[in-house]
């Protein structure tokens, strides 16, 4: 008997035995298993095999069929789907050991050649499970590999980035890195869809570490996409809604508001142990404020005295110079100081999103700019400016 008379013949005594074994309503599954492998319809058994498994009393058959049954033609089909159906089976293993032993030996068995993209799900999954076992090194590995294949493609199905920057988000999140966290968090997020791929309770979860990683990242000076994003609707309604009004407040640079909200901090402890930080970063986006509300404005070429900013950010005067310097180093905004004069020349802010008041000051300068510029108008039309010329 040859080796693929062997093959067969297991495949054979697979099914039987799973339809002999399998409840009524998943039997016409197998033989319909049975009929698109003998007639070699790889890519049709491959969608049979995936409804198979979307199927909710396909559980405790799932991990036999990857096994016994998968395994036999998974060369002939589609590596990146047979890689999906490796992280759905691994889900119904409860021993973490097993489940990295499933993976492991998909993984070895897909070259990352001519299938990277099922390579990098495998290597994020794994990255996943490593993580919940707290094998941070583990998995800190594992992110830096799937990125490094990641750089080296020019697109990549959604379904294959999410599954990489969700675990490279989690990674950060267990580690206290709230740049990274957000950073990744938001790009996993615009790989999914969150209304239909999380429920209610993962899309408040993750719009709270979102919020809270704005708030105490300490590059994070640019709520735009995040004040944007549908994530942060999560939290109307929730223990958290006054999280979420206090991010709108920090893009504001609303100082007087922030020490309002400053009493609230003991409801979430992470940001009463980090008050002195907050404080410094709403007074970093009071001079934010401060600088973008002179832009436009006639005066917008004079400097700004340190008065004016300690009055702005309630701070002393004396530390007006600190705050400058640590925007100028943060790229917050560009500019000069003259330390003699006790002046700073402000030439950029950076950008940002605003909100209504905020839009409604810019629609009132830009009102004001159009009429200055009708009255240049006016002015020019009212001169002869041909006057005394002869022809």
């Amino acid at each position: 008997m040859s080796a693929m008379d062997v093959d067969h013949h297991r495949v054979d005594v697979y099914l039987e035995d799973a339809l002999n074994n399998a409840p009524p309503t998943l039997r016409p599954f197998f033989q319909r298993f049975r009929t698109l492998y003998d007639q070699k319809r790889w890519h049709q058994l491959t969608l049979a095999v995936n409804e198979f498994l979307a199927d909710s009393d396909s559980g405790p058959f799932q991990v036999d069929l990857f096994n016994r049954f998968v395994r036999d033609f998974e060369g002939k089909i589609n590596q990146l789907r047979l890689a999906e159906m490796g992280v759905k089976v691994c889900r119904q293993i409860e021993d973490p050991q097993k489940t990295l032993g499933l993976l492991t030996s998909l993984l070895v068995r897909i070259n990352v050649e001519t299938s990277p993209e099922a390579h990098i799900l495998l290597l994020s999954t794994l990255a996943k499970v490593k993580l919940l076992f707290g094998d941070l090194e583990g998995t800190k590995a594992d992110v830096d590999k799937c990125e490094q294949v990641l750089d080296s493609l020019d697109s990549v199905e959604g379904g294959v980035n999410a599954a990489f920057y969700r675990v490279a988000a989690d990674y950060y999140a267990a580690k206290v890195e709230y740049g990274p966290y957000y950073k990744n968090s938001l790009l996993y997020l615009a790989c999914i869809n969150p209304e239909t791929d999380l429920d209610a309770a993962e899309r408040l979860s993750r719009a709270h570490d979102l919020a809270i990683a704005a708030l105490l990242g300490d590059t994070i000076y640019n709520f735009g996409e995040l004040l944007m994003h549908p994530i942060l609707d999560s939290l109307n309604g929730s223990e958290y809604e006054w999280i979420r009004d206090l991010l709108f407040v920090f893009n504001s640079g609303n100082i007087g508001k922030f020490e309002v909200f400053a009493t609230q901090f003991n409801r979430e402890p992470i940001l009463a142990v980090n008050h002195t930080f907050l404080r410094q970063k709403i007074c970093l986006m009071a001079l934010i404020e401060t600088v973008f509300q002179r832009k436009g404005r006639a005066d917008k070429e004079r400097p700004i005295g340190f008065q004016t900013i300690a009055e702005e950010t309630r701070l002393p005067q004396d530390e007006v110079e600190h705050l400058v310097m640590k925007a100028l180093s943060l790229k917050l905004i560009r500019g000069t100081l003259d330390q003699v004069s006790e002046q700073a020349h402000i030439s950029w802010v950076q950008p940002r999103v605003l909100g209504r008041d905020q839009i409604e000051q810019l629609a009132v300068r830009l009102n004001d700019w159009t009429e200055r510029l009708g009255r240049v108008e006016t002015f020019v039309a009212s001169q002869d400016l041909f006057a005394g010329v002869t022809a």
